[in-house]
Protein backbone atom coordinates (compact mmCIF):
# COMPACT_ATOMS: atom_id res chain seq x y z
CA UNK A 1 0.00 0.00 0.00
CA UNK A 2 1.20 3.38 -0.76
CA UNK A 3 0.16 7.19 -1.17
CA UNK A 4 1.77 10.41 -2.33
CA UNK A 5 1.03 13.03 -0.11
CA UNK A 6 1.95 16.76 -1.83
CA UNK A 7 2.41 19.67 0.90
CA UNK A 8 3.49 23.24 0.96
CA UNK A 9 4.04 26.29 3.22
CA UNK A 10 2.37 29.06 4.67
CA UNK A 11 -1.02 30.58 3.20
CA UNK A 12 -1.10 34.13 4.83
CA UNK A 13 -2.57 36.90 2.13
CA UNK A 14 -1.30 40.28 3.55
CA UNK A 15 -3.56 42.87 1.73
CA UNK A 16 -1.83 43.44 -1.34
CA UNK A 17 -2.24 39.59 -1.58
CA UNK A 18 -5.81 40.14 -1.41
CA UNK A 19 -5.41 43.62 -3.89
CA UNK A 20 -4.60 41.03 -6.20
CA UNK A 21 -6.51 38.44 -6.12
CA UNK A 22 -9.70 41.55 -5.98
CA UNK A 23 -7.69 42.70 -9.29
CA UNK A 24 -7.97 39.11 -10.58
CA UNK A 25 -11.74 39.21 -10.22
CA UNK A 26 -11.99 42.25 -11.90
CA UNK A 27 -12.72 44.89 -8.96
CA UNK A 28 -15.50 45.20 -7.29
CA UNK A 29 -16.25 45.22 -3.35
CA UNK A 30 -15.99 41.55 -2.31
CA UNK A 31 -14.86 39.77 -5.57
CA UNK A 32 -11.47 38.01 -5.21
CA UNK A 33 -10.15 35.17 -7.24
CA UNK A 34 -7.29 33.45 -6.01
CA UNK A 35 -6.51 30.75 -8.41
CA UNK A 36 -3.96 32.65 -10.83
CA UNK A 37 -1.44 32.89 -7.79
CA UNK A 38 -1.67 28.89 -7.98
CA UNK A 39 -2.32 27.92 -11.91
CA UNK A 40 1.92 27.38 -11.63
CA UNK A 41 1.45 24.77 -8.74
CA UNK A 42 -1.33 23.06 -9.19
CA UNK A 43 -0.35 20.32 -11.10
CA UNK A 44 2.27 19.40 -9.04
CA UNK A 45 -0.71 19.45 -6.09
CA UNK A 46 -3.55 17.99 -8.23
CA UNK A 47 -1.20 14.54 -9.58
CA UNK A 48 -0.55 13.80 -5.47
CA UNK A 49 -3.05 11.05 -4.02
CA UNK A 50 -3.42 14.07 -1.50
CA UNK A 51 -2.46 17.73 -1.01
CA UNK A 52 -2.65 19.60 2.19
CA UNK A 53 -1.59 23.24 2.86
CA UNK A 54 -0.92 25.61 6.03
CA UNK A 55 -4.19 28.20 6.70
CA UNK A 56 -2.61 30.82 8.39
CA UNK A 57 -5.60 32.97 8.77
CA UNK A 58 -9.08 32.67 9.44
CA UNK A 59 -11.66 32.77 6.70
CA UNK A 60 -14.26 35.05 6.49
CA UNK A 61 -18.25 34.15 5.79
CA UNK A 62 -19.61 37.32 4.62
CA UNK A 63 -16.09 39.13 4.12
CA UNK A 64 -16.51 41.30 6.44
CA UNK A 65 -13.70 42.65 8.89
CA UNK A 66 -11.03 41.63 6.20
CA UNK A 67 -7.27 42.29 7.33
CA UNK A 68 -5.81 45.70 7.12
CA UNK A 69 -2.67 46.81 6.38
CA UNK A 70 -0.18 47.35 9.15
CA UNK A 71 -1.95 45.15 11.81
CA UNK A 72 -1.36 41.33 12.96
CA UNK A 73 -4.64 40.59 13.09
CA UNK A 74 -5.69 38.52 10.07
CA UNK A 75 -8.93 37.62 8.29
CA UNK A 76 -9.07 36.58 4.42
CA UNK A 77 -12.78 36.29 1.91
CA UNK A 78 -14.05 32.94 1.96
CA UNK A 79 -12.83 33.26 -1.78
CA UNK A 80 -9.43 31.85 -0.75
CA UNK A 81 -11.31 28.22 0.26
CA UNK A 82 -12.51 27.96 -3.47
CA UNK A 83 -9.05 28.75 -4.79
CA UNK A 84 -7.43 26.42 -2.46
CA UNK A 85 -9.78 23.93 -4.23
CA UNK A 86 -9.08 25.04 -7.35
CA UNK A 87 -5.20 24.41 -6.90
CA UNK A 88 -5.93 20.51 -6.05
CA UNK A 89 -5.61 21.10 -2.51
CA UNK A 90 -7.85 18.47 -0.23
CA UNK A 91 -7.46 20.29 2.91
CA UNK A 92 -5.19 21.94 5.39
CA UNK A 93 -4.56 22.83 9.05
CA UNK A 94 -5.54 25.87 11.12
CA UNK A 95 -2.95 25.55 14.01
CA UNK A 96 -1.17 28.78 14.62
CA UNK A 97 -0.62 32.22 15.90
CA UNK A 98 -3.20 33.57 14.11
CA UNK A 99 -6.22 30.69 15.32
CA UNK A 100 -7.80 33.20 17.42
CA UNK A 101 -6.99 36.72 15.01
CA UNK A 102 -11.20 36.98 15.73
CA UNK A 103 -12.06 34.49 18.51
CA UNK A 104 -14.02 31.95 18.68
CA UNK A 105 -16.66 33.48 15.47
CA UNK A 106 -13.74 33.56 13.51
CA UNK A 107 -12.23 29.93 13.97
CA UNK A 108 -16.13 29.01 13.88
CA UNK A 109 -16.33 31.00 11.04
CA UNK A 110 -13.37 29.43 9.24
CA UNK A 111 -14.12 25.70 9.70
CA UNK A 112 -17.70 26.57 7.99
CA UNK A 113 -15.75 28.01 4.95
CA UNK A 114 -13.61 25.51 4.22
CA UNK A 115 -16.42 22.52 4.79
CA UNK A 116 -18.36 24.48 1.72
CA UNK A 117 -15.88 24.69 -0.06
CA UNK A 118 -15.05 20.75 0.14
CA UNK A 119 -11.96 21.09 2.31
CA UNK A 120 -10.98 18.98 5.32
CA UNK A 121 -9.39 21.24 8.35
CA UNK A 122 -7.15 19.86 10.83
CA UNK A 123 -6.35 21.17 13.94
CA UNK A 124 -8.02 23.98 16.79
CA UNK A 125 -11.71 22.47 17.13
CA UNK A 126 -14.73 25.12 17.09
CA UNK A 127 -16.34 22.77 19.56
CA UNK A 128 -15.49 20.78 22.48
CA UNK A 129 -17.56 18.11 21.09
CA UNK A 130 -15.22 17.92 18.40
CA UNK A 131 -12.28 17.91 19.63
CA UNK A 132 -11.45 14.62 19.18
CA UNK A 133 -13.08 14.28 16.11
CA UNK A 134 -10.33 13.28 13.66
CA UNK A 135 -9.82 13.97 9.91
CA UNK A 136 -9.28 11.28 7.67
CA UNK A 137 -8.73 10.85 4.00
CA UNK A 138 -9.42 8.96 1.33
CA UNK A 139 -6.17 8.77 -0.75
CA UNK A 140 -5.96 6.07 -3.23
CA UNK A 141 -6.69 2.89 -1.79
CA UNK A 142 -5.55 4.53 1.37
CA UNK A 143 -6.36 6.27 4.55
CA UNK A 144 -4.59 9.06 5.88
CA UNK A 145 -4.97 11.00 8.88
CA UNK A 146 -4.80 14.50 9.52
CA UNK A 147 -3.57 15.97 12.78
CA UNK A 148 -2.13 19.84 13.52
CA UNK A 149 -0.92 21.36 16.55
CA UNK A 150 0.16 24.80 17.27
CA UNK A 151 2.58 26.72 20.14
CA UNK A 152 -0.02 29.06 20.55
CA UNK A 153 -3.22 29.90 20.30
CA UNK A 154 -3.08 33.71 21.52
CA UNK A 155 -0.11 34.56 19.51
CA UNK A 156 2.12 34.63 22.27
CA UNK A 157 6.51 34.73 21.01
CA UNK A 158 7.21 31.25 22.27
CA UNK A 159 5.40 28.01 23.24
CA UNK A 160 2.70 28.41 26.18
CA UNK A 161 -0.40 26.42 27.16
CA UNK A 162 -2.40 29.61 27.38
CA UNK A 163 -6.27 28.70 26.56
CA UNK A 164 -8.69 31.72 26.00
CA UNK A 165 -11.48 31.35 28.68
CA UNK A 166 -14.69 30.53 26.27
CA UNK A 167 -12.80 27.89 24.88
CA UNK A 168 -10.20 25.37 27.30
CA UNK A 169 -10.97 22.93 24.69
CA UNK A 170 -8.35 24.59 22.97
CA UNK A 171 -5.24 23.37 25.42
CA UNK A 172 -5.33 19.87 23.04
CA UNK A 173 -4.57 21.87 20.26
CA UNK A 174 -0.80 23.25 21.80
CA UNK A 175 1.60 21.12 21.09
CA UNK A 176 3.68 22.35 24.33
CA UNK A 177 0.65 21.37 26.58
CA UNK A 178 -0.43 18.08 25.62
CA UNK A 179 3.53 17.17 23.96
CA UNK A 180 4.81 14.60 22.35
CA UNK A 181 3.27 11.76 24.33
CA UNK A 182 -0.46 13.43 23.44
CA UNK A 183 0.09 13.77 19.82
CA UNK A 184 1.63 9.91 19.74
CA UNK A 185 -2.15 8.85 21.94
CA UNK A 186 -4.25 11.33 18.84
CA UNK A 187 -2.26 9.34 16.06
CA UNK A 188 -2.86 5.96 18.21
CA UNK A 189 -6.56 6.99 17.96
CA UNK A 190 -6.21 7.95 14.63
CA UNK A 191 -4.90 4.49 12.99
CA UNK A 192 -7.79 2.42 15.61
CA UNK A 193 -10.14 5.14 13.57
CA UNK A 194 -8.67 3.33 10.18
CA UNK A 195 -6.31 5.53 9.25
CA UNK A 196 -3.38 3.64 7.43
CA UNK A 197 -0.69 6.94 7.74
CA UNK A 198 -0.33 9.58 10.33
CA UNK A 199 0.49 12.70 8.78
CA UNK A 200 0.70 15.76 11.47
CA UNK A 201 1.22 19.68 10.84
CA UNK A 202 3.05 21.49 13.28
CA UNK A 203 3.84 25.04 13.90
CA UNK A 204 6.34 25.90 15.40
CA UNK A 205 10.29 26.71 15.84
CA UNK A 206 11.64 30.55 15.70
CA UNK A 207 10.11 33.20 13.24
CA UNK A 208 13.10 33.83 10.44
CA UNK A 209 15.39 31.39 11.57
CA UNK A 210 16.82 28.84 9.64
CA UNK A 211 17.77 26.41 11.86
CA UNK A 212 14.97 23.97 13.86
CA UNK A 213 14.99 24.71 17.75
CA UNK A 214 15.61 21.90 20.04
CA UNK A 215 12.15 21.22 20.62
CA UNK A 216 11.41 20.67 17.44
CA UNK A 217 14.34 18.57 16.86
CA UNK A 218 13.45 16.49 19.91
CA UNK A 219 9.14 16.40 19.10
CA UNK A 220 10.37 15.18 15.70
CA UNK A 221 12.64 12.28 17.07
CA UNK A 222 9.83 10.96 19.67
CA UNK A 223 7.02 10.90 17.29
CA UNK A 224 9.39 9.36 13.69
CA UNK A 225 11.45 7.60 16.13
CA UNK A 226 8.80 5.48 17.97
CA UNK A 227 6.56 5.17 14.74
CA UNK A 228 3.85 7.05 16.06
CA UNK A 229 3.36 9.12 13.00
CA UNK A 230 4.95 9.00 9.49
CA UNK A 231 5.60 12.66 8.19
CA UNK A 232 6.14 15.83 9.73
CA UNK A 233 5.22 19.06 7.91
CA UNK A 234 6.09 22.14 9.29
CA UNK A 235 5.45 25.71 9.45
CA UNK A 236 5.55 28.97 10.86
CA UNK A 237 9.15 30.84 10.30
CA UNK A 238 8.38 32.34 7.16
CA UNK A 239 11.91 30.70 5.98
CA UNK A 240 12.42 27.19 4.37
CA UNK A 241 14.10 25.12 7.07
CA UNK A 242 15.99 21.64 6.48
CA UNK A 243 14.21 18.64 6.73
CA UNK A 244 15.60 15.60 8.01
CA UNK A 245 15.22 11.65 7.72
CA UNK A 246 14.32 9.70 11.39
CA UNK A 247 13.48 5.82 11.32
CA UNK A 248 12.76 5.47 7.27
CA UNK A 249 10.12 8.87 7.82
CA UNK A 250 10.62 12.75 7.01
CA UNK A 251 10.29 15.97 9.28
CA UNK A 252 9.94 18.93 7.21
CA UNK A 253 11.13 21.79 9.81
CA UNK A 254 9.26 24.57 7.61
CA UNK A 255 8.15 25.10 4.50
CA UNK A 256 8.72 28.33 3.75
CA UNK A 257 5.87 30.98 2.62
CA UNK A 258 3.51 29.50 0.06
CA UNK A 259 1.83 32.89 -0.41
CA UNK A 260 2.03 36.05 1.44
CA UNK A 261 3.77 39.24 0.50
CA UNK A 262 6.29 38.71 2.79
CA UNK A 263 10.25 39.96 0.83
CA UNK A 264 13.32 42.08 1.57
CA UNK A 265 11.84 44.85 -0.55
CA UNK A 266 11.62 48.61 1.74
CA UNK A 267 11.42 45.95 5.23
CA UNK A 268 14.41 44.09 7.45
CA UNK A 269 12.76 40.78 6.52
CA UNK A 270 15.40 38.22 4.88
CA UNK A 271 14.88 37.37 0.98
CA UNK A 272 14.19 33.82 1.81
CA UNK A 273 10.84 35.13 2.93
CA UNK A 274 9.69 35.03 -0.75
CA UNK A 275 10.60 31.23 -0.62
CA UNK A 276 8.90 27.80 0.03
CA UNK A 277 8.41 24.41 -1.16
CA UNK A 278 5.75 21.85 -2.71
CA UNK A 279 7.29 18.48 -0.91
CA UNK A 280 5.94 15.32 -2.92
CA UNK A 281 5.91 12.51 -0.11
CA UNK A 282 5.49 8.84 -1.15
CA UNK A 283 4.26 6.63 2.06
CA UNK A 284 4.56 2.89 1.60
CA UNK A 285 3.27 0.33 3.70
CA UNK A 286 5.09 -2.76 3.23
CA UNK A 287 3.06 -6.41 4.32
CA UNK A 288 4.46 -6.68 7.52
CA UNK A 289 3.27 -3.13 8.42
CA UNK A 290 6.83 -1.60 8.14
CA UNK A 291 6.56 2.32 6.63
CA UNK A 292 8.55 3.44 4.79
CA UNK A 293 8.88 7.38 2.82
CA UNK A 294 10.70 8.79 -0.50
CA UNK A 295 10.57 12.30 -0.51
CA UNK A 296 10.99 15.09 -3.56
CA UNK A 297 10.46 18.46 -3.30
CA UNK A 298 9.78 21.80 -5.93
CA UNK A 299 11.58 25.40 -4.74
CA UNK A 300 8.73 27.80 -4.98
CA UNK A 301 9.11 31.84 -5.08
CA UNK A 302 6.46 34.33 -5.04
CA UNK A 303 6.29 36.94 -7.44
CA UNK A 304 5.16 40.00 -5.46
CA UNK A 305 4.05 41.67 -8.10
CA UNK A 306 0.93 39.66 -9.04
CA UNK A 307 2.03 37.54 -6.12
CA UNK A 308 1.72 34.03 -8.67
CA UNK A 309 3.41 31.49 -6.86
CA UNK A 310 6.60 30.85 -9.35
CA UNK A 311 8.44 27.20 -9.55
CA UNK A 312 11.60 28.11 -8.78
CA UNK A 313 14.58 26.42 -10.69
CA UNK A 314 18.03 26.25 -10.98
CA UNK A 315 17.33 28.31 -14.69
CA UNK A 316 14.06 30.90 -13.90
CA UNK A 317 15.22 31.83 -10.28
CA UNK A 318 18.70 30.71 -9.55
CA UNK A 319 19.10 32.84 -6.16
CA UNK A 320 15.46 31.40 -4.48
CA UNK A 321 16.39 27.84 -5.68
CA UNK A 322 20.00 27.98 -4.20
CA UNK A 323 18.70 29.71 -0.83
CA UNK A 324 15.78 26.66 -0.99
CA UNK A 325 18.38 23.68 -2.07
CA UNK A 326 20.88 25.04 0.98
CA UNK A 327 18.06 25.37 3.42
CA UNK A 328 16.94 22.00 2.93
CA UNK A 329 20.14 20.44 3.20
CA UNK A 330 21.66 22.56 5.83
CA UNK A 331 21.55 20.26 8.90
CA UNK A 332 24.54 18.29 6.93
CA UNK A 333 25.31 15.55 4.57
CA UNK A 334 23.16 12.26 4.89
CA UNK A 335 20.82 13.96 7.65
CA UNK A 336 18.00 14.05 4.80
CA UNK A 337 17.52 12.03 2.20
CA UNK A 338 15.08 14.13 -0.33
CA UNK A 339 15.55 15.06 -3.81
CA UNK A 340 15.31 18.40 -5.41
CA UNK A 341 12.88 18.63 -8.47
CA UNK A 342 14.71 19.70 -11.72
Amino acid sequence: MSVTIAASGDILPHVPVLNSANRNAGGGVGKFDFAPMFADVEPLLSRADLALCHLETPLSEDNTELSERRTFIFNSPHQLADGLRAAGYDGCDFGSNHTWDHGLAGLTSTHAVMDRAGLTLAGPAPTEESVEDVVLLAAGDATVAHLAYTYTIRNNSDPNTTVPTEAPWLRHALWAAVGADGIAADAERARKGGADFVVVSMHWGKEYVLEPTADQRAVAQDLLGSGAVDLILGTHVHLVQPCETINGRHVLYGLGNSLSNQGPAGTNLPAGTQDGVVVEAELTRDADGTISSTLTYQPTWIDLQDHRIRLATAQTHPESHARTVAAMESLGEGACDAQVRE
